[in-house]
């Protein structure tokens, strides 16, 4: 049996899709940051730290520029003494809420399945 030319392509373009997806939140912390942010929906960035058990400011202040970038994440300086910076998904990047749910699901019934808690 061979796949027809039209299928074919529609596939290349929905593999395209997956990882042009995996290309923007593949690596160890963005999903654990997007989690953190999606849960709280607003979160400082020593808040994040906190959240995301080993991850170094360095490598936050790098992960949490990449989101923005992608225009997943908004960042807002306030007016404070010192100076307290705050993070947000936004309108785009809240269309990963049902994702980071469905995910935090899975994760719980996962576990449950393979160590039984």
């Amino acid at each position: 049996m061979e796949c027809k030319p039209e299928f074919q392509t529609d596939r290349k373009k929905e593999m395209m899709a997956v990882h042009d997806a995996m290309d923007v939140l593949s690596g160890k912390w963005k999903i654990y940051i997007i989690s953190s942010i999606c849960h709280y929906n607003k979160r400082r960035f020593s808040d994040i730290l906190n959240d995301v058990a080993g991850i170094s400011n360095k490598m936050l202040s790098k992960e949490l520029k990449e989101l923005e970038i992608n225009k997943l994440v908004e960042r807002t300086v306030l007016n404070t003494h010192p100076v307290t910076v705050q993070y947000e998904l936004t309108k785009h990047g809240k269309t990963l809420q049902t994702i980071i749910n469905n995910l935090t699901d899975w994760g719980k019934e996962h576990r449950k399945e393979i160590i039984g808690q």
